[in-house]
C-alpha cells in the first residue's frame, strides 16, 4: 500500500530543491555532478512512486481529476490553476476571445477603469527590469534569478489585467456570474438575490459576509442576497457572503439587466401541478 501523505511531504522537500538547482544552472553556477545525480535520482524516484500511486488510485475507481486532487494538496492545485488562468488570459486577450460568454443574456465588461493603472505598473516593472540588469551585470547568478523574477512579474501584471478584460460579468439564464481577474468567479442564482441597487462607493471596509470586487478602488452595483453563497478564497478556504459589491464599465446596464431578470423570475408562473386523477 502506498500512503499519500508521505508522498506529499516528499514532494514538498524535493520539488523546491529541484527549483533551486534549475535556478543555479540557469545562472551559470557550477554544481558538483554528485549533487546533480542525487537530485535527479530523488526526482525520478518521486515521479515513479507518484505514478504507482496514480495507477493504484485509478484501479480503485477514482477519476483522473479525483486522483490528482488526492495526490496534490488543494492549495497547490488552486495556485497552479490561478497561474495557468492568467497565462491563458494573455492569449485570450490577444485573440480577443472572452471567457464564459457563449449563450449569455448579458455581458458586462469591468476592466476599463483599471487599464491605465495596470499599464503604469507594467511600465514601472519593465524599467525596474532594465535597471536591475545593468546593476547586477557583474553577478551573473543573481542577475539570472532577478531577471527571471522581473520578467515573470511583468507577465503577472499584464495577466491580471488580461484576466479582467477577458472575464466580464455575465448574466445567463437564472444565474448571475460575477468575476474579478482570475481568482474570483462567483455564480449567484437569481432566486437568492434579495435586491440590487446602483451604489457608487470608493471606500470599502472589510466585514464578515461582504465581498467587494472593486476596480480602480470603486464599486458601482451592490447585490444583497437572501441566502449566503460561498465565494472561496484563493487557497480554497470557504467564505460565505450575503452582500456583493462589484463594478462595471456600464453599471446602469448591469443594474437594469439584473433587475429585469429578477422581475422575470419573481413573476414567472409556477409549474403546473399534476392534474387530479379522474374518478
Amino acid at each position: 500500500m502506498i500512503s499519500v501523505r508521505p508522498l506529499r511531504l516528499l514532494a514538498y522537500a524535493v520539488l523546491p530543491l529541484e527549483v533551486v538547482l534549475v535556478g543555479c544552472l540557469v545562472g551559470g553556477v557550477r554544481i558538483p555532478a554528485v549533487v546533480l545525480g542525487v537530485a535527479e535520482v530523488l526526482v525520478a524516484g518521486l515521479l515513479l512512486v507518484e505514478g504507482l500511486a496514480y495507477l493504484r488510485l485509478r484501479r480503485r475507481g477514482l477519476s483522473r481529476r479525483d486522483v490528482v486532487a488526492e495526490l496534490v494538496p488543494g492549495p497547490v492545485l488552486r495556485l497552479l490553476g490561478h497561474e495557468l488562468r492568467l497565462l491563458a488570459s494573455l492569449g485570450r486577450w490577444v485573440a480577443r476571445r472572452p471567457h464564459g460568454t457563449a449563450g449569455a443574456d448579458g455581458v458586462f465588461p469591468h476592466a476599463r477603469d483599471q487599464a491605465a493603472l495596470m499599464y503604469g505598473f507594467a511600465f514601472v516593472c519593465v524599467v525596474e527590469t532594465v535597471g536591475m540588469s545593468f546593476l547586477l551585470a557583474r553577478w551573473p547568478v543573481v542577475h539570472g534569478i532577478v531577471l527571471f523574477l522581473d520578467v515573470y512579474t511583468v507577465l503577472f501584471v499584464l495577466g491580471l489585467h488580461a484576466a479582467s478584460a477577458t472575464r466580464p460579468h455575465v448574466l445567463a439564464g437564472d444565474v448571475l456570474r460575477l468575476r474579478q481577474a482570475a481568482h474570483v468567479d462567483l455564480r449567484i442564482p437569481l432566486d437568492r438575490i434579495a435586491s440590487v441597487r446602483r451604489e457608487t462607493l470608493f471606500s470599502h471596509e472589510r466585514a464578515d459576509g461582504e465581498l467587494n470586487l472593486a476596480v480602480g478602488a470603486q464599486t458601482s452595483v451592490t447585490v444583497e442576497l437572501a441566502e449566503p453563497v460561498d465565494a472561496p478564497r484563493l487557497l480554497g478556504a470557504p467564505r460565505p457572503v450575503r452582500v456583493v459589491r462589484v463594478h462595471a464599465d456600464d453599471p446602469h446596464a448591469l443594474y437594469k439587466a439584473v433587475n429585469e431578470a429578477l422581475t422575470r423570475v419573481r413573476t414567472a408562473p409556477s409549474p403546473d401541478r399534476d392534474p387530479l386523477p379522474r374518478v
